[in-house]
């Protein structure tokens, strides 16, 4: 198994020889033969183990001999206590998931402060197997069935191509001692009662099931490249605009294709959305019309759907008093300076006669019934609203407009446009400069 491993790492993980690497161990046969087999390819290595305080004594157990394998091969170590069970309560997730969110941000933050290049798991091919029955019994798309990948990020898993046969096959001929985790062996786990009660039926089966699975997840791994490739082509057509605020979908490339709920998927189920017969509806909806996931919306905006996060709603006025030169704001920070000279407006800079602003000026969002007087337009009056809709504001830019107002009347449509009321003419005294500095 060592030459297999090392002829692995030569032709696909060459990286490694070169690199300072964490080896995350918890005790048993997996991490500790991946420990062993890495130390006697002489890798720039340490551990890393985490103590989850699950199984009392048991868990300080395998703490000590993490230690002991550590001391016997001159290896640094790290060892991390976590209190599982108040993360999961807290936090409202399962044992398991607490678990795997614990280890994979400390080991992450390990890595970071010390400078690792790559985190070794010891996944291996059974473990490959166990987690697309998972998908597949949970329900997902190809990309739930393409396997662990081998790299991901800081993380290698370098016996992916190996069984857990060749595992305790290797750990036996030369005598390595390991740890039980006595809750592998309880069924009440979906990844447990796959590997005892699963498995086992379909390896006898099939004999060969990790090597046909194994052609298979090539297979796969072969179709999720080509759609990605078709993805990449179709988004050069439908994505018109990246902003801060949203991502803009043109909606005529979606109705063009022949199954746009496939194409709906591929493109946005990376944000969290499950609903895809309501995002699918969203392409004939009414403008407004959204979906929500936990974390994003899909809006549509007449001819598009635009795709952002779900904004935290702030209501906040902001003051700027009379002595004030620099104001950090959720957007930005505008910086206010008197100046004898004057150029154009644009977006982000606006001149202003000082003398007809009453201060302290405020920032705030649209309201009800607010009217504009653009500058450039000959001082004719506007609703807010009406500028909006004919400076084709989306929905969302509506909704992140911020204005600059003195004694409510708006002196500013901040990064958009100036007011005629507040410009500066010949008789101009004193100029104020306001300068938009976002973040």
């Amino acid at each position: 198994m060592l030459n297999k491993l090392k002829n692995h790492i030569d032709n696909k993980l060459g990286f490694l020889t070169e690199s300072r690497l964490l080896v995350a161990v918890s005790g048993g046969i997996d991490s500790v033969v991946l420990t062993h087999l890495c130390h006697k390819l002489n890798f720039d290595m340490a551990l890393a183990h985490c103590n989850f305080n699950l199984r009392g004594k048991e868990s300080d157990a395998d703490e000590d001999f993490v230690l002991e394998l550590a001391d016997s091969l001159n290896l640094e170590v790290f060892v991390q206590r976590f209190d599982t069970e108040k993360y999961a309560k807290d936090n409202k997730r399962s044992i398991q998931m607490a678990a795997r969110e614990l280890r994979y941000d400390w080991f992450e933050e390990l890595a970071e402060q010390l400078k690792f290049d790559y985190i070794l798991t010891a996944h291996h091919a059974d473990d490959n197997l166990e987690t697309f029955l998972i998908n597949f019994t949970r329900g997902t798309g190809l990309e739930g069935l393409t396997g662990i990948p081998s790299i991901n990020g800081k993380f290698v898993r370098p016996l992916l191509p190996f069984s857990s046969d060749d595992i305790h096959n290797y750990a036996k001929e030369n005598k390595i001692k390991w740890r039980d985790d006595s809750s592998n062996k309880s069924i009440k786990y979906l990844r447990n009662k796959l590997r005892h009660e699963v498995i086992p039926v379909l390896k006898e089966i099939n004999p060969s099931l990790l090597q046909s699975f194994q052609t298979t997840l090539g297979n796969l791994n072969d179709s999720a490249s080509i759609i990605e490739d078709g993805i990449e082509s179709f988004l050069n057509h439908a994505m018109e605009k990246i902003s801060d605020l949203e991502v803009k979908f043109k909606i005529s490339e979606f109705k063009k294709v022949n199954n746009p709920k496939a194409y709906l998927f591929e493109v946005f189920k990376d944000f969290g959305f499950n609903e895809w017969n309501d995002v699918l509806d969203l392409l004939d909806a009414q403008t407004g019309k959204q979906v929500l996931s936990s974390t994003h919306r899909l809006i549509k905006d007449r001819a598009y759907l635009l795709l952002s996060e779900i904004p935290k709603f702030n209501d906040e006025i902001i003051l700027i008093s009379g002595g004030k030169n620099e104001i950090e704001t959720p957007f930005g920070a505008l910086i206010l300076n008197a100046t004898d000279t004057t150029s154009d407006n644009t977006s982000n800079i606006i001149y202003v006669d000082k003398d007809l602003l009453k201060f302290p000026l405020e920032i705030r969002k649209k309201q009800e019934g607010d009217v504009f007087f653009p500058l450039g337009m000959n001082g004719k009056k506007k609703k807010l609203s009406k500028f909006f809709k004919d400076e084709k504001f989306s929905l969302l830019d509506k909704e992140n407009a911020w204005l600059l107002c003195s004694d409510n009347d708006i002196v500013w449509i901040i990064g958009s446009r100036a007011d005629h009321r507040f410009r500066v003419t010949k008789s101009t005294k004193n100029v104020l400069k306001i300068e938009l500095n976002k973040h």
